[in-house]
């Protein structure tokens, strides 16, 4: 047990060492973990390092809970009932975190989103922690 007490722990340090870095390079200010992102010669981070970094983009309708017994009965045209409202705004995520809201739009005949809400910086890193 304490074997994997330490590898959850060694875990969450690489992600608060992570998010710190990542706040440390949105503010501009070097990261202080010494192993960040390089420094310019104007002394802020550079971000090319990072920006071609894949992330995992999700637009969320809603959700639920059902039972496996429910879920083997489904079939085409089934309705499953989700936890939100018609018209109520979609969670838009980026690697499992929200960052913003917004409403689906149809542009040239494809589906896309609207941001109508944007979660700030400050809020999303202390969502990592």
């Amino acid at each position: 047990m304490s074997e994997e007490n330490s590898t959850q722990n060694s875990e969450i340090s690489e992600d608060m060492d992570m998010a710190a870095a990542m706040a440390a390079a949105m503010e501009g200010e070097p990261s202080s973990s010494g192993s960040g992102a390089r420094e310019s010669n104007s002394g802020s981070p550079d971000m090319d390092v990072i920006l071609d970094i894949p992330v995992q983009l999700a637009m969320e309708v809603g959700n639920t809970t059902i039972s496996i017994r429910n879920l083997l009965q489904l079939n085409k045209g089934s309705v499953i009932e989700l936890d939100r409202l018609a018209g109520e705004p979609l969670d838009i995520l980026v690697n499992g975190t929200l960052i913003a809201h917004g409403e689906v739009v149809v542009v040239n005949e494809k589906f896309g989103i609207r941001m109508t809400d944007v979660i700030s910086p400050s809020e999303r890193i202390k969502k990592l922690n």
